[in-house]
């Protein structure tokens, strides 16, 4: 049987998350979309411990499901924490997610991070004067159970190999705790292509999250894990991950993350690696220094020709939500009645979301939409134009490759001019 995980979640206590972001609702969302396993998100903010703990049963696997449920959608103890530190002369921020066993392992784990920040002001919580290494030695030391995984690998403020990291690999940056660190999360503005350019990367395996601040984002990225003949428990579940066992990734475009492009926010200045350097990696606007997207920050690290293939390598597919597919054929926003009605009825037809997405005979789907089911084509086939992020404003996607609202003009233009 496959499973989709979605293991980078956030609840409504987390900073600029969605309130709608509960453990029903998350429950309902994952049923609709297609998920088997969700992470709960935020398990070091107390009150959503609080509040999530009576709601969960525990099967004894490491897993927990919603009580009074009847979707069968399971759900792992996930957090994101954000390690603050000092290192080479500057401080530095890094991001990373961690999976626990059990509800005991997490309060063990919260007891020790509340030493470091405070818990309650954020589901996603600051922790100062802790490294990535020593926060890792924490949690395992808690129970070796436990899985830590940096986020959203090359964000260049908050990624383990960001531009503004100062870390050129995973053992860098987290040191003699590499050694528990068997996968990292490719985030939305990579995808594993670009990633298998880096040898050095090789031995830990490319998962996907959603990181989702709100309902609809979730699996906009995760993993599918074939379980056939196998219990699924949390720890059949972690060994897979460790052992390269995806049966599949679901990718964002990478274009269409945020921090694709090289640019600069305040000027609207969006840059290729290419044309960036040109500048100097200033704006040609404003002299201040680009913020460096992701394109450019893999291409430093690379040390093989882009299409280059590991034997190791999982299938993976690029999708777009459907929210977003339809709100685009239609010329509507994504949050009209119009978008959330035909969205509910594809789901009533075709089973989930992800179905609708990624094995829907879209013949079927023409009977109901000649237009959706173009587009569908389309993003399978990977023929679709993509307008960049940069410097935190997310790319837009043009799937009949024709550029028409002003938002994309705008954007277009800012690609040209410079």
């Amino acid at each position: 049987m496959e499973y989709v995980a979605d293991l980078h979640m956030h609840s409504k206590y987390a900073m600029a998350c969605s309130e709608h972001l509960t453990l029903e609702n998350m429950d309902q969302a994952a049923k609709e979309k297609g998920i088997g396993i969700v992470g709960t998100g935020d398990f070091t903010h107390p009150r959503w411990l609080q509040e999530i703990k009576p709601m969960l049963k525990d099967d004894a696997s490491g897993m927990y499901t919603l009580k009074g449920s009847s979707t069968g959608t399971r759900f792992v103890l996930s957090s994101e924490v954000c390690t603050i530190f000092e290192e080479k002369g500057r401080y530095r921020k890094i991001h990373n997610c961690i999976l626990a066993p059990s509800i005991e392992v997490v309060e063990q784990i919260n007891a020790q991070l509340s030493k470091h920040a405070d818990l309650s002001s954020d589901g996603r919580p600051a922790l100062n004067k802790l490294t990535p290494a020593g926060l890792v030695e924490i949690v395992m030391g808690v129970s070796r159970e436990c899985f830590v995984f940096p986020a959203h690998l090359w964000t260049p403020w908050f990624g383990a190999l960001g531009a503004f990291s100062g870390f050129n690999s995973i053992e860098e940056a987290y040191q003699d705790q590499a050694k528990h660190i068997h996968a990292y999360e490719t985030g939305l503005s990579s995808d594993p292509p670009m990633n298998w350019q880096i040898s050095k990367l090789d031995k830990y395996t490319l998962i996907s999250g959603s990181d989702a601040h709100s309902l609809p984002k979730m699996a906009r990225e995760a993993i599918v894990l074939d379980m056939q003949g196998d219990r699924m428990d949390y720890g059949t579940m972690t060994q897979k991950i460790k052992d390269k066992q995806l049966k599949l990734t679901i990718e964002f475009y990478p274009q269409e993350g945020k921090y694709h492009f090289d640019g600069h926010r305040n000027c609207n200045i969006s840059l290729s690696p290419e044309k960036a350097k040109r500048y100097n990696y200033r704006c040609p606007k404003c002299a201040k220094p680009l913020t460096i997207g992701v394109l450019h920050r893999v291409s430093e690290l690379a040390d093989r020709q882009y299409g280059y293939k590991p034997a190791w390598a999982s299938p993976y597919a690029h999708a777009i939500p459907l929210q977003e597919v339809i709100a685009y054929v239609s010329k509507k926003a994504e949050t009209s009645a119009y978008v959330k009605s035909t969205y509910q009825k594809m789901v009533q037809k075709f089973g989930t979301e992800l179905n609708v997405l990624l094995k829907a005979d879209t013949e079927q789907i023409r009977a109901i939409d000649k237009d959706l089911a173009r587009a569908i084509e389309l993003v399978r086939e990977d023929r679709v134009n993509v307008v960049p992020g940069y410097d935190g404003v997310f790319g837009v996607i043009d799937i009949f490759n024709e550029v028409k609202s002003k938002r994309d003009e705008g954007q277009q233009k800012r690609m040209t001019d410079y």
